[in-house]
């Protein structure tokens, strides 16, 4: 079977590829591995992010994309390009329609920027939609109907919150916070509290595994190394959930302040219908646990986790892809 259409949620940490009937055939950390000498790529994806913190001079680990955007054109051609390659089905001389997943708060040289490195990579065609109305769609709202629902998909490098009725964005708020200054609160609370010194790996590995957004009476602990900064060796210390929560809690306050404003900001028919639904919360963030609880707590209006949060961007891409003339008026598109 040829592939003709492939949807990319070209995210800050993590990349995700889908293709209608097959599903997510790729998942894959958005880092490539640059040898300076050679101007080359050694390495994309899992293998590139094992290498970060642990590489000579001669080689650089790049994360092309920041806070949800591209940040390095030419280093996120390269990704995409091997993407498409690894994808099942893709033949070089039949070129593939793109469709790529972009914050809703992008800017319009942003947008010429995923356009051109979509074309670049290789695509016959690149479609923009916004990350909001792609996470709805996978999360399994009905965007279409004339009710509102409201959706907070918390990234690696934006959260964006957005009210959606009729197909269309009424209210959205986007911030340039998610998981990434997540791990850089959790590293700087470590570094500050035990003078140590932990890469962004074992940052992101102790959100993953202890964080969460309540603290608890019955914490739990994970032991951590890193480099003590006084004497410079390598040195081990427990970490606590709580700890974890104390660390990212300013983080997710600005979530929370963030998804109030669009609460204020959303006319009262379409707030009665979200405070009957309640919110859906798509994205890596929301696997932090208790944050449903929090955002819950703090703003009075119900809120759920999606099924699969992480991949709703990457299955909206797939449903857009399959119904292309239904929700041509809710994506930008590019030939």
């Amino acid at each position: 079977m040829f592939v003709r259409e492939i949807g990319i949620d070209l995210g800050t940490c993590n990349s995700i590829v889908f293709i209608s009937k097959k599903g997510v055939v790729l998942n894959e950390p958005s880092v490539v591995a640059v040898a300076f000498s050679e101007n080359k790529v050694l390495a994309v994806g899992k293998e590139a992010k094992e290498m970060t913190g642990r590489t000579p001079d001669s080689i650089r680990v790049y994360r092309p994309l920041k806070d949800g955007v591209i940040a390095d054109y030419r280093v996120t051609e390269a990704i995409l390009k091997d993407f498409i390659k690894r994808v099942p089905g893709t033949i070089r001389f039949l070129k593939p329609d793109l469709l790529i997943g972009v914050p809703a708060g992008i800017t319009s040289t942003e947008k010429r920027a995923v356009i051109e490195a979509g074309t670049a990579s290789g695509a016959k065609a690149v479609y923009l939609a916004k990350e909001p109305i792609l996470a709805a769609i996978g999360a399994g709202i009905p965007i279409n109907s004339c009710s509102g629902h409201m959706i907070i998909d918390i990234g690696g490098g934006t959260s964006e919150v957005a009210v959606i009725s009729l197909g269309g964005m009424v209210t959205v708020d986007s911030l340039r916070t998610g998981g990434d200054k997540m791990d850089r609160a959790v590293a700087d609370y470590i570094k500050n509290k035990y003078d140590l010194a932990i890469g962004e790996q074992t940052a992101e590995e102790i959100k993953i595994k202890i964080g969460i957004a309540i603290p608890e009476k019955k914490p739990q602990e994970m032991e951590i190394r890193g480099r003590h900064l006084v004497s410079g060796l390598p040195k081990n210390i427990k970490i606590s959930s709580n700890e974890v929560c104390e660390a990212i809690s300013e983080n997710l306050n600005e979530i929370i302040h963030v998804v109030k404003r669009v609460l204020r900001e959303t006319p009262p028919e379409l707030s009665a219908d979200i405070m009957d639904k309640g919110m859906i919360i798509s994205g890596g963030g929301a696997l932090i646990r208790n944050i449903d609880e929090l955002i819950a707590k703090a703003t009075g209006v119900p809120c759920f986790i999606a099924e699969d949060p992480l991949l709703c961007v990457a299955k909206g891409t797939g449903v857009v892809l399959d119904n292309l003339e239904v929700y041509k008026k809710s994506i930008m598109s590019k030939k």
